[in-house]
């Protein structure tokens, strides 16, 4: 049976959410002087979602049924306190090779470059085994000096007693520590955003709005 949807007043409050900045291939990523919090995931997976959810906005950041929509690194400025830095999505088997590659630098040049970025959410699909490509993308945020933060999305999708089993093959397939965090979300229900809310609080430091 599909899970109630029990949303609560959400913790913060969102006074500004607004697309500041959009970078393409070859773009000079802005040198931002508050937090960056970057989203990345596989196409379809449910980013746009999570990431309007988190800005208590409903289409705010574009979705999408067709895969690959977003091939641009997107900066939304949230309450002129930090950034959520929308990444391309991976994954999408009907772009060119090449174009894969440019994008896959893009990324890299952005995580690479930012001196303000404080935490990478990983997204992955609840419903299913990680996929090679979510397994790559893990090790590579690793390889480039971050502990993803996984985001088990479409919770609502499951069972109640099935969620204990998909969160152990999550952690298994993708060779997760202990003490690494993985938190399953529902866009639907919002389960999970508060959550997502602290975790933005304490790495972001002191000073954010209640």
């Amino acid at each position: 049976m599909p899970q109630k949807n029990t949303q609560e007043a959400p913790s913060l409050r969102i006074k500004k959410a607004e697309l500041e900045t959009v970078c393409g291939i070859s773009s000079v990523f802005p040198k931002n002087s508050l937090p960056e919090f970057a989203f990345a995931g596989k196409s379809n997976v449910g980013k746009s979602s999570l990431i309007n959810a988190l800005m208590q906005r409903k289409s705010l950041a574009r979705t999408s049924q067709t895969p690959g929509k977003t091939q641009t690194v997107n900066f939304y400025n949230v309450n002129d306190e930090f950034y959520f830095v929308d990444l391309p999505g991976y994954g999408f088997t009907k772009a060119a090779e090449s174009v894969k590659a440019k994008w896959g630098k893009m990324v890299e040049r952005y995580l690479r470059s930012s001196d303000v970025l404080r935490a990478v959410f990983l997204l992955v699909d609840m419903r299913h085994k990680p996929t090679a490509d979510d397994v790559l993308m893990y090790e590579w945020v690793l390889s480039n000096g971050f502990h993803p933060i996984v985001i088990a999305t479409k919770r609502d999708k499951l069972k109640k007693n099935e969620i204990p089993k998909a969160i152990k093959l999550i952690r298994e397939t993708l060779q997760m520590e202990d003490e690494d965090i993985l938190i399953p979300f529902s866009a639907e229900t919002k389960v999970g955003r508060e959550e997502i809310y602290k975790l933005i609080e304490e790495l972001r430091g002191p000073g954010m709005t209640a």
